[in-house]
């Protein structure tokens, strides 16, 4: 991708635009197709079956460290440079945001991410629910939500500890993380071969992961080519989803950029991998409960996502990628609250406790085991 000619034949904030659909377009392609999905990973975990669906995060998962850590080492990417290390971040709004994303992540049967790669497919319920998310999102940054939201994060910053930068905390070197990181790549890699998650869903995950450290990548060298400043980041779908309503809703201005991008981007890679595959069907919700527990799900990750700062993908894997401290707290919450909430919602309340290779058919997982009847 020649980047110059983009910016000088389109101006700045379309390339940014270009930019962000190109890299969500192959995001959405690939995780439709690997079935990446951090809350299929956290509820196999704790219902005590390590298989495809925790080998397929953490293939996706180790990839984006591995893959941003060499662009550092190159020089390509200056990681101090990003928001999440650059500024103070809150460790209350983390952790407690992490903990509403996680249980609304199990309520809505899917992470933003999932739901909007969901939604491509014809699935009506992660649509209407990647909706909600979206308005909550916007509500909780901009909008009548936004106080409470500032009152979470402000008790505990990054300040009172003096950086966010877990490897500086830890005393950790770089060299020491990216070869522990590439040891977990080849252990996930090996799980991937053990649970026969086949060649093809394997390439898919290594692609999804790398579109990480291609989007640090990209917006890194646009900032040396733009003449506005600009931002420093990678994929993330809690700021981006609320950004891509507010581009519908009022006039477009300076809201062409990255963000707005990678939303429309995954959804059509996302549609375009289930066309070519067979794989479009329309699905509508089945009852008055399942959609409320549907929207209430996405209503706590819109509020708890941006109270967190990211998603499951802007935190627990883009965030973690720069070892960012706050990103890894959010990350350790969400599978605690995904965990519990499953234990309750969903295996508690039914009075039975099933054993997840036992577990019939998801129609939203095309194949999961998890979770029957969604």
């Amino acid at each position: 991708m020649n980047l110059e000619f983009l910016a000088d034949h389109f101006g700045d904030n379309l390339a940014l635009l270009i930019g962000g659909a190109v890299i969500g377009a192959i995001f959405g392609a690939f995780a439709q197709q690997s079935r990446f999905c951090l809350r299929a990973a956290a509820i196999e975990f704790s219902r005590g079956h390590v298989g495809g669906k925790v080998a397929i995060w953490l293939i996706v998962f180790s990839t984006a460290i591995a893959g941003t850590m060499l662009l550092s080492a190159f020089d390509l990417f200056t990681a101090t440079e990003a928001r999440q290390l650059a500024s103070p971040q809150s460790l209350s709004g983390a952790a407690i945001g992490g903990l509403m994303f996680g249980t609304g992540m199990v309520l809505a049967r899917g992470c933003s991410s999932r739901l909007l790669v969901l939604s491509a497919t014809g699935n009506l319920r992660a649509l209407l629910s990647g909706l909600v998310f979206a308005v909550v999102a916007q509500a909780s940054l901009h909008g009548f939500l936004s106080p409470l939201r500032e009152a979470l994060a402000t008790p505990l910053t990054t300040l009172s500890i003096g950086s966010n930068d877990l490897l500086v905390l830890s005393s950790v070197s770089e060299q020491t993380a990216l070869g522990l990181v590439l040891a977990g790549l080849a252990a996930s890699l090996f799980l991937a071969l053990w649970r026969k998650v086949g060649i093809w869903k394997t390439a898919a995950s290594f692609a999804v992961g790398a579109c990480i450290p291609l989007a640090w990548w990209f917006t890194n060298a646009m900032t040396s080519i733009a003449f506005e400043p600009v931002q420093l980041e990678s994929l993330s779908f809690t700021g981006p989803s609320a950004d891509t309503l507010m581009l519908f809703l009022s006039s477009p201005g300076s809201m062409i950029d990255f963000d707005v991008g990678l939303v429309p981007g995954v959804f059509i890679g996302a549609f375009l991998a289930a066309w070519v595959t067979g794989e479009l069907e329309l699905q509508g919700f089945e009852g008055g409960g399942s959609m409320r527990r549907y929207l209430a799900g996405a209503a706590l990750m819109g509020f708890g996502g941006m109270l967190a700062g990211g998603c499951a993908v802007g935190a627990g894997v883009t965030g973690a990628s720069i070892f960012a401290l706050t990103a890894w707290v959010t990350l350790f919450a969400i599978w605690i609250a995904a965990a519990v909430t499953d234990w309750v919602v969903d295996r508690k309340m039914a009075g039975r406790i099933v054993p997840p290779q036992t577990l019939p058919a998801s129609p939203d997982t095309r194949g999961s085991e998890l979770q029957p009847g969604i």
